[in-house]
């Protein structure tokens, strides 16, 4: 595969169909045999178009922001969503919501690139900490450990109705700019 022309950067409204289409797609491929399939074939594109929409417009510098990853020819192939840790009990500052690559695209350095950026935003915030929980039976957990990332802790909670073991990954300390890029070779090593 030739290599992506990727760049990042902060969500606009008009951007919500795009990374609705990239959400559900992304779950789909994810869950498939995790989650059920009802539930993963009733998720709509109007449905999360306005969710998307909604949270782009109601995030500012304090409280977060949606990333896009875009490829000079495809157009949006990533999303990250990220703000304050919601739970203020788990000793980080910062954490990313939602990350979330177009399947087609996965492997390529999107994922790399969207967690640097959320993590860049959060130095800009004079946060310096993130945790990233995600569901136990996600490939992603591997992509978290990579980017170094350590599991810190566990929890149950409710994932479209049913109950889903998720496991949290923290950076006590967040890689920015070159030691970013330099995690990052070193993972594509590996």
């Amino acid at each position: 595969m030739d290599d992506l022309a990727l760049s990042v950067r902060t969500a606009r409204p008009e951007d919500a169909a795009d990374l609705a289409r990239i959400y559900i797609e992304s779950w789909q491929d994810t869950y498939a045999g995790v989650i059920s399939h009802t539930l993963l074939g009733a998720m709509s594109l109007r449905a999360h178009t306005a969710r998307w929409q909604a949270t782009i417009k109601r995030t500012d510098r304090n409280s977060g922001a949606v990333l896009v990853a875009e490829e000079a020819r495809f157009g949006a192939i990533g999303l990250c969503s990220f703000g304050k840790a919601r739970d203020n009990g788990a000793g980080y500052d910062g954490e990313i919501y939602t990350l979330y690559v177009d399947p087609a695209f996965l492997g390529r350095g999107a994922g790399r690139a969207l967690l640097a950026g959320g993590f860049d935003a959060f130095k800009e915030r004079k946060l310096r900490s993130c945790l990233v929980w995600a569901h136990a039976r996600n490939n992603a957990c591997f992509f978290y450990e990579a980017m170094g990332g350590r599991r810190v802790a566990t929890r149950t909670t409710r994932l479209m109705g049913e109950l889903t073991p998720e496991v949290g990954f923290g950076w006590k300390r967040l890689a920015t700019g070159k030691q970013t890029r330099t995690l990052q070779s070193r993972s594509d090593q590996s």
